[in-house]
């Protein structure tokens, strides 16, 4: 009888060493580093039947049945005759031997691999491009979208078709415009951030002769320009987001279409694709309805301008404000009495000087404004998916597709880590047989509220849960207390919702969705949860480079810091300013050895006693900065 194999993708820590998780297994299989075959970290691997050794089961790769990537980006060296790409990766655990082009040593390279068959040989890949100096700013910027398998350019065949649409714009939306119901004339305003220079949604607002209020969410309708199997949109499906780095945004759509075309740019005729709602006196939901439209904004807001006028009680829109604003409010009080967890976190944002050097760090302000847009873009959302899922009720199953937002309920072996987890700082989550309700998760944010551990806390949290992705099977979103939830309200920027639009309108038009059309849906949706994912990492990327460029030049200063992560070789400290983590090591505390108490989250002195424990406030001396590794290295200051 032939040896029972498995399959499963493999994850490899910066040290090299493999871990396979398989669902009839509590526990990752271990793969030692010698064993790794010619796998890399993200592939998918067959593996031997795991055997106990130890604590542990452990495996060993027979073969690669699908790379998660084929291209890598890192810094070419030279060794004697040889040229090799050391990939920044550091989970990519094999220099990569060049083959060919021009390598320059110290320079940044995409390197495509081309042979790896036995791993007793080095892979060998095929040079790409050469990216630029190692250590600049543009090159590190370009160097992180590529390595997560983004292009910063598009091809030439979609930028020819971009300009045919702009070219052709005024005489399209003058043809279109005839057949869609027409707010041009209706009070409506876009907000956004300072920065914004694509315009995805506007908001309408109108008193109406009964005494309701009729809220238009207007969404740009990027679906009347790119059609299904053009040469945009399949570069659109292959990118499936756009990308923000600390100084840029990397757009899923040439900018022709995502800044101008598409975009609802203030006083101009903008074809749209609208969710429009009539509350009544008391601000119950009384009316909806769907369709194509043209808008024209009478205002470009930013989140600070727009709550400005709220504040000072007069200005350019301030009644639609107001209304808006009330209804917002009250969907959001709705929300939370459903119980919609508030997942609110700090985020930085960077100053950059001319050459791309962080000057300045400050927290994104969460405005009245954003909280007003925020739930406007809830309510579209949940409202398309609800009328939609019931539409998909009385057709056939093959033709019912639809791209919902889904957000599982947590696992349970994770609540219960989260549980312990908070017991150590001293909090208490009381679940049921490892399940909670949404509601405790906000009681407990309401109690840690103001305190130094509540970032901490709601990292913990966000990160026992399961995350949001697309998919054509509904199962409701968790985190937000919705049944039906879906993607509306981006297209300029999400791929997901350029598929809603075309199923919506489908819809509406009482026509079918095409069959192959609704199999690309159903594929592009497992793809897309995958793009959002790397556009996610590479944004984390290039914002911990410049905590780490931004601390660089302050080494040996002392700084408030948290301990946010306790492990058997080091503390990482979470500096209060910037949320930059770094390590301090065990070794270099002073005055005692320390030993590693992982189920109470602390290490211990063995002479003193003396405690740290996650969650504790800390001072510390910056001691070291590596731009290449992006770390951080801490010293401790006594009180």
């Amino acid at each position: 009888m032939s040896e029972k194999k498995y399959t499963g993708i493999l994850s490899v820590t910066g040290g090299g060493r493999g871990f396979v998780a398989l669902p009839d297994r509590e526990e990752d299989v271990e793969i030692d580093h010698d064993d790794l075959n010619t796998a890399f970290h993200g592939d998918i691997v067959e593996i031997t039947s795991p055997k106990k050794k130890g604590a542990r089961e452990w495996s060993k790769v027979l073969r690669v049945l699908e790379r998660k990537t084929e291209t890598f980006v890192g810094t070419l060296q030279r060794k004697d005759e040889t040229w090799f790409l050391e990939p920044d990766n550091k989970k990519i655990h094999r220099s990569i031997r060049i083959e060919g082009g021009k390598p320059k040593a110290g320079m940044k390279a995409l390197v495509r691999l081309s042979l790896w068959e036995d791993s007793k040989n080095d892979p060998t890949g095929e040079l790409i491009e050469i990216i630029g100096k190692k250590g600049e700013h543009e090159t590190e910027m370009r160097a992180i979208v590529l390595s997560k398998g983004f292009e910063t350019g598009f091809p030439a065949e979609v930028e020819k078709e971009a300009e045919e649409i702009q070219k052709n714009k005024k005489e399209f939306l003058e043809e279109e415009a005839k057949k869609r119901k027409d707010f041009r004339d209706v009070p409506t305003m876009t907000i956004d951030p300072y920065d914004a220079k694509d315009f995805d949604d506007a908001i309408s607002v109108k008193e109406l002769a009964n005494g309701n209020i009729e809220i238009g969410v207007h969404i740009a309708d990027v679906s009347a320009y790119v059609k299904v199997g053009g040469a945009i949109d399949e570069e659109a499906q292959e990118r499936g987001t756009s990308i923000y780095l600390v100084d840029r945004t990397i757009p899923m759509l040439p900018e022709v279409l995502s800044n101008d075309v598409c975009s609802l740019n203030p006083n101009e005729d903008k074809l749209a694709f609208s969710a429009v709602f009539e509350f009544d006196a008391n601000l119950n939901l009384k009316e909806k309805w769907f369709g194509e439209t043209t808008i024209n904004s009478d205002k470009r807001f930013t989140y600070k301008e727009a709550q400005e006028i709220l504040d000072k009680g007069e200005g350019t829109l301030y009644r639609e404000l107001t209304l808006a604003k009330k209804v917002a409010d009250k969907e959001r009080k709705e929300r939370f009495k459903e119980g919609s967890i508030a997942f609110e976190q700090d985020e930085v944002k960077f100053r950059l000087d001319e050459n791309g050097k962080p000057i300045d760090v400050v927290l994104k302000e969460r405005l009245d404004t954003n909280l007003l847009v925020e739930d406007l873009m809830l309510l579209a959302n949940r409202e398309v998916a609800r009328y939609v899922h019931k539409l998909c009720e009385n057709i056939p199953n093959k033709n019912a597709v639809f791209v919902y937002r889904i957000h599982d309920s947590p696992n349970t072996d994770r609540i219960e880590e989260l549980e312990i987890f908070l017991r150590a700082l001293g909090y208490e989550l009381k679940s049921k047989n490892g399940t909670i309700n949404a509601r405790d998760i906000n009681t407990l944010f309401e109690e840690i509220e103001g305190t130094p551990e509540e970032d901490l806390i709601k990292t913990a949290s966000i990160r026992s849960m399961a995350k949001a992705i697309y998919s054509t099977k509904n199962i409701g979103h968790f985190g937000l207390a919705f049944k039906y939830y879906t993607h509306f309200t981006s297209p300029i920027r999400r791929y997901p919702d350029l598929m809603v639009h075309r199923i919506l309108k489908h819809h509406l038009d009482g026509s079918l969705l095409p069959e192959k059309e609704a199999e690309l849906y159903q594929r592009l949706t497992i793809q897309s949860s995958e793009r959002e994912a790397s556009a996610v990492e590479a944004e984390r990327d290039s914002i911990k480079y410049k905590q780490v460029e931004y601390l660089k030049d302050r080494i040996g200063e002392v700084f408030e810091g948290v301990v946010a992560g306790v492990t058997d070789y080091g503390l990482f400290i979470e500096e209060r300013t910037t949320h930059a983590d770094g390590l301090l090591r065990l070794r270099d505390i002073p005055g005692d050895y320390y030993t590693h108490e992982p189920k109470k989250f602390q290490v211990v002195g063995q002479k003193t006693g003396k405690k740290f424990r996650l969650g504790d406030k800390v001072r510390v001396r910056l001691m070291g900065a590596n731009m290449e590794e992006r770390t951080l290295d801490w010293g401790l200051v006594k009180k």
